[in-house]
This record gives structure tokens, sequence and C-alpha cells, in this order.
């Protein structure tokens, strides 16, 4: 039970973590004063970390053991968090965004252990049910972050745009670096927290995974994997989902602040990021009956169109309406994932673990979409830059129609 609640405890903490940045996002905005493209590329340093480490995390993994993965991730993940203070102090966003690269990092180490932990601790016929437990305390974690980042983040009422363009030249930099120096207490935290958890992690007594190696392991490389489109496919398809949905977060208060609604200030605003993630766990606890009963493309189907439906209802329409139907889009998207991959890996046997490294490899979405929002939003408008997860819906659309059905068989 104690080594249970410490791996739960991991994935409530790193799930907080990276959904504190989207309340980063609009907040070094302004405190490094930067483009909505700049601004983006915190998602961009932090899922291109999941995208380079995924490998070398379950390699290091794999040669040094599960409990030494923990401990390294959670002291990596330190390192990166508390980068914040000395890039606060020179209000340097590239040091920003490497403290970030480097905490992204240290959560992959933590993801690859996760699962496979929770899967032995107890019995093996309710392995299912702890999963589904540890992925819905994540999702709290997720659903708190933005409100929880918002109070220590943003202000009660939001500084006009207008009243910091009127500041001399040292009121400005006092200002800015205020802004600046607010990310210094919650990232001085989280950098604690991850040591005390690694202390706990050495101390306790947790059990050792022994893995059998395969000596005809090798034999399944990744290019084998490229025989099966309805795989590669689904590899784009994961790209496009969570492009999709990193990208819908990380501008969304920086959209509902486009909106000019009287009262809604950002803090509020991040109330709506909160509202998203909300319907994400509630979506995934219906998705789970749901796909019992519905086959797994039909449902595909039925999200992507709902979530095309809202995003377009969103741009098109304004105030509180628009508002919450991006927020509904959470819904919707909230079983793509676990579908997509399972629609991935069917029918593949022996090469079902390489693809499977190859659809996580495919977050990179996360790191790709929010920028070229960012680059859309500076040229042409936030509104217009929701256009683009429209666009990764539509796919994700043909591939629930078209794109899941096997071709090539073993």
């Amino acid at each position: 039970m104690v080594p249970l609640l410490v791996v739960m405890s991991l994935m409530f903490l790193w799930n907080m973590s990276r959904n504190i940045n989207d309340i980063l996002i609009p907040h070094l905005k302004r405190a490094c004063q930067l483009t909505d493209f700049q601004s983006s590329l915190v998602q961009s340093a932090f899922f291109g970390a999941y995208f380079l480490m995924a490998l070398p995390a379950g390699l290091y993994i794999h040669r040094k053991g599960y409990r030494a993965g923990m401990i390294t991730g959670l002291l990596v993940a330190a390192l990166g968090a508390a980068l914040f203070f000395p890039a606060a102090e020179i209000r340097s966003y590239p040091l920003f965004l490497l403290g970030l690269f480097i905490m992204a990092a240290g959560f992959t180490f933590l993801e690859v252990t996760a699962t496979p932990y929770i899967a032995i601790l107890g019995d093996p016929k309710e392995a299912s049910s702890r999963l589904s437990l540890s992925a819905a305390i994540g999702s709290v974690g997720s659903t708190v972050a933005p409100y929880i980042g918002s109070l220590l983040l943003m202000h009660k009422e939001d500084i006009p745009e207008k009243v910091i363009q009127g500041y001399s030249s040292t009121q400005l930099q006092t200002f800015l670096s205020g802004e600046a120096n607010m990310v210094k207490l919650p990232y001085l935290t989280l950098a604690l927290l991850f040591l005390v958890m690694s202390i706990v992690v050495l101390l306790i007594k947790m059990p050792v995974i022994k893995e059998t190696s395969d000596p005809s392991a090798n034999k399944y490389s990744f290019k084998n994997v490229f025989k099966f489109p309805h795989t590669m496919l689904g590899v784009l398809a994961v790209f496009s989902y969570l492009g999709a949905e990193v990208g819908i977060v990380s501008f969304m208060i920086r959209y509902a602040q486009s909106l000019h609604i009287p009262g809604l200030s950002g803090q509020k605003a991040a109330l709506f990021i909160s509202l998203y993630m909300g319907l994400v766990l509630a979506g995934r606890l219906a998705g789970a009956l749901l796909l019992k009963k519905i086959k797994p493309s039909n449902v595909l189907l039925i999200s992507s169109v709902g979530a095309i439906v809202l995003v377009v209802l969103a741009i098109l329409t304004t105030g509180y309406f628009s508002l919450f139907s991006l927020a509904l889009v959470g819904l919707f998207t909230s079983v793509m994932y676990p579908v997509i991959f399972t629609l991935s890996i069917k029918g593949l046997g022996d090469y079902t673990k390489t693809a499977s490294s190859l659809l996580i490899m495919g977050v990179v979405g996360g790191a790709v979409i929010p920028p070229l929002m960012g680059l859309v939003s500076d040229q042409g408008g936030i509104r217009l830059a929701y256009v683009l997860p429209v666009i990764c819906y539509i796919y994700v659309t043909y591939y629930a129609i078209k794109g899941f059905k096997i071709k090539n068989k073993l």
C-alpha cells in the first residue's frame, strides 16, 4: 500500500506541474515581453523533452532499475524547477525554457516507471483497476493545477496594457521584475517536494521488477513497424490529438482576454482551463463504460466530430458561450488517446512494444502545434489560430473512419 500511494502521489505531482504551464505561458508573455509565438515555446521545451528523452529514459531504467529511475527523475525535475529562481532573478526566458526542459526530462523518467510499478503492486487481477485509479488521480492534479497556478502567478484584477505602456523605464523594469519573481515561490516549492519524494522513494521498501530479456528482441526494429500503415497513421493521430489539446489550453487565457468580457480577469479565465481538465476526467470515466458498448473507432469518430463542432462554434461566437464551447472540448478529447493507441497497435504481435514507443513519441505534437498557433496569432489574431486544432481534429476524424483499418497482417 505504501509504495502504491507514493507512486500515485508522483502521478499527481507531475500532472499538476505539467498543467501549470498553461498559466505560465501568459505570465511569462508579460514578464519577459514576448510574442504569442515566443510564449508558446514553453510547450515546445516541455514536450520536446518527452520526445527526446523517452528512449534514453527507457534504456537507463532497463539497466539501473525502476527505483533508480524514479529517484533520478525526481532529482532531475528538482533541478529544473530550481532553475526558475536564477531565471527570475535575471528575467531570462531561455533559462526558463531550460528549466522546463530539464523538469520534463525528469518527468519522462517518472512516467516510464509508474505504469509497470502500479501494475505489479497488488493482485494482478486488479491491475487495470489500480491503473484507472492512478490515471484519475493524475487527472485531478491536471484539474487543480490551472486554478492553483492562477492564484500564484496572476493578479486578481488584470493590469491594463495601456497602464503598463504609460510606465517610465524605471517603473517598467520594476514591474517586470516583480512579475518574474512571482514564479520563485511555486517552483522552489516544487523543487523541494521533488527532493523530499526522492528521499521517500530511497527509504521505503519497494518491490523489484525483474525483466526477462528476449534475445530476438533486436529484430523488431522501427523499420519493421513502418510496414503497418494503420500504426504509422496512428502516430500522426496521436501527434494531432495532443497538439490540438495542448494548443487549445495553452492559449485559452489569451483567447479569453481577447474577448474583452467585463470582469473576466486572467485569474478567472484560468477556471475555464480547470473546467476543461475536469471534463477530461469525467469523459475518461464515462468512456470506460461507453467503450464496452460502442466500437472504439465509432467512439473516436463521435469524439473528433464533437471537438470540431465545438472549436468552430468558439471561433464563430463571442462572450462566455465561446469560452464554454472551448472548455467542453475536453469532454470529447478525453478518450482519444487510449482509443488511438489501442487501434494503432492492433494486430502487431511481436512488434507491439516497438510500435508503442513510436506512439509515445507522437506527443511531440504538443511541442509543434502551439508554436504554429502562436505564429498564426501574431500575424492574424488569436481567433484565427484556433483553426489549427480544427485541422488536427479533421485528421483524427479521418483516422477514425479509414486510417485505423489494418491493411498488412502478420
